[in-house]
């Protein structure tokens, strides 16, 4: 166990006029499950670089231990194990040059025993057992690491590679957002997975996935990084009453303020006329009249500092909340009970079937999430309701007239910048504009290109493209993936309160246990 400082971390991208990090400091232990939490654009991967050295800031970042990062390169013609193993060090090829160096006989002697040094440090003597073991928490008996690992699909590969990292020695693991080709079932294994293990820091926008892995939270706030123990959900109780008290305290000090400047106000009025009685033909002591001027404006001067001393006060209030407004859909009304029928419908690609026959009934009004293991057909069920996929087999009935709106898993073929988006998606443009905003995406990201955007910037502007088409039906395929928590709680809250009906494939937990009215799973026949 041991300490990585990083102190006075600065960092601002070439040719952006704003900072990402400015003058950052915060301790972490080597043995803690971190969680890093924040907006889209905040700076997470960002961190992340910066410790992996990828990214260079200024400051100081002082650790005992190395970092890697994930994801990484991983060999797709290799067999797992091999795959795995050269993932941890390249024991195959230090394997044959020790061979090659016992051959030389006396000459090799030394060179040898340096590498063979390194190799037994690697873990080199027992890296086949160890890899079983991995992948036998993660749900691969041994015999599936003789397989290619083309022939995996991705979420499992993420286990894989996990598995990989967990065998290197001497590591801070920097493990950016896994959760997001695992299904239910694979987000379960690896968040057992790593609630077994220590010396990570964790990227990721499933509650329940942090809930179940992390011992402490690094949130990167408006002002700065805070870090402090305990899961999301206790983070996110004591930001709720963090941010409460600031609001509370907010407003009585503006109300104490209105107060006080009128008192110091009214009383430096009064001390000016008593002042100015002094002056003239009067009887009265004017030294008394001066003596009680004085005490009063001094009166006067201290409200005006205990004023001031609020004010200060309420500038360092509220600096950090993280302002939700409420986002609104406007669905279309069909005069059809039923959106959409499937009768025995089949779909699949290059002839052959991923899915079906299925049968399946879209009543207005629903929501229903579709669930399933990765290679289920799941995007392929949306595909097949929205026309892009012909029907293989059986029939898919849309009631006339249906407007879908759709929002894709990836933004694969979209580029230009939003504004261009809106404009060519033929979108009421303030609108879309406006939901970004709404959800926190920079004003000044409109005129640039999307090519150039985080994963989770993208996300946002097909979300947002979908919610600004008024529609009587919409398809979401994975709509979270890569949104940040504040920005998925404005869309679930969103959603609990709307009437639209939507067919939704989505492995937040959380997200799906609120919005869904009926829950449908996909097994393949």
């Amino acid at each position: 166990m041991s300490v990585i400082q990083i102190e006075n971390l600065s960092f601002t991208y070439p040719g952006s006029a704003y900072p990402v990090f400015e003058d950052c400091s915060f301790t972490m232990d080597t043995d803690w499950r971190l969680g890093l939490v924040g907006r889209n654009g905040r700076g997470k991967t960002t961190l992340m670089r910066l410790l992996d050295g990828t990214l260079t800031g200024s400051g100081s970042i002082t650790a005992s231990v190395s970092f890697d990062y994930f994801p990484f390169a991983f060999d797709l013609n290799l067999s797992a194990r091999r795959a795995m193993k050269r993932a941890v060090a390249p024991f195959e090829e230090m394997e044959a040059e020790m061979a090659r160096l016992l051959a030389q006989g006396e000459e090799g002697v030394s060179a040898w025993g340096e590498l063979e040094h390194a190799y037994a440090a690697a873990g080199g003597y027992g890296i086949d057992a160890a890899i079983e073991k991995e992948a036998g928490e993660l749900g691969f008996p041994a015999s599936e690491l003789e397989r290619p690992v083309a022939s995996f699909s991705p979420g499992e590969r993420t286990r894989l590679m996990l598995g990989a990292m967990f065998l290197r020695r001497n590591r801070f693991l920097l493990i950016d957002e896994p959760t997001n080709h695992l299904d239910r079932e694979g987000r379960e294994r690896v968040a057992a997975y790593l609630k077994s293990k220590k010396g990570f820091l964790l990227v990721s926008h499933d509650r329940w996935f942090l809930d179940q892995t992390v011992d402490h939270i690094c949130a990167l706030h408006k002002t700065g990084m805070h870090v402090e123990q305990g899961n999301y959900s206790s983070y996110a109780a004591n930001k709720a009453r963090q941010d409460a008290f600031e609001q509370e305290r907010n407003e009585k000090l503006q109300g104490d303020i209105r107060r006080l400047t009128e008192t110091a106000r009214e009383k430096a009025a009064w001390s000016d006329r008593v002042e100015s009685g002094k002056i003239g033909g009067h009887i009265y002591d004017r030294g008394a009249v001066g003596h009680k001027a004085a005490k009063m404006m001094k009166r006067a001067l201290a409200i005006e500092r205990r004023t001031e001393a609020m004010i200060e006060e309420k500038k360092s209030l509220l600096r950090d909340i993280e302002y939700a407004s409420w986002l609104t859909l406007h669905p279309l009304e069909h005069p059809a009970r039923v959106l959409v029928r499937l009768t025995d419908a089949v779909a699949g690609y290059d002839g052959r079937a991923v899915l079906g026959p299925m049968n399946l009934e879209i009543a207005q009004g629903e929501r229903v999430a579709v669930s399933g293991g990765n290679g289920q057909g799941k995007s392929t069920l949306l595909k097949l309701i929205q026309g892009i996929l012909p029907p293989m087999g059986g029939r898919v009935h849309r009631a006339s007239g249906l407007v879908i709106s759709a929002l894709p898993q990836l933004a694969d073929g979209w580029s230009g910048t939003p504004r261009e988006v809106g404009e060519r998606e033929g979108l009421d443009l303030s609108y879309f504009l406006m939901l970004l905003r709404k959800l926190d995406f920079p004003r000044e990201a409109f005129e640039r290109d999307m090519t150039g955007f985080s994963m989770g910037q993208k996300k946002k502007v097909l979300l947002a493209a979908s919610m600004a088409r008024p529609a009587h039906l919409y398809l979401w395929d994975e709509p979270l993936n890569y949104i940040d928590l504040p920005s998925r709680e404005q869309v679930e809250n969103m959603l609990a309160e709307t009437d639209a009906t939507l067919l939704f494939v989505e492995h937040d937990r959380r997200f799906e246990e609120r919005i869904a009215t009926r829950r449908i799973e996909l097994k393949r026949n």
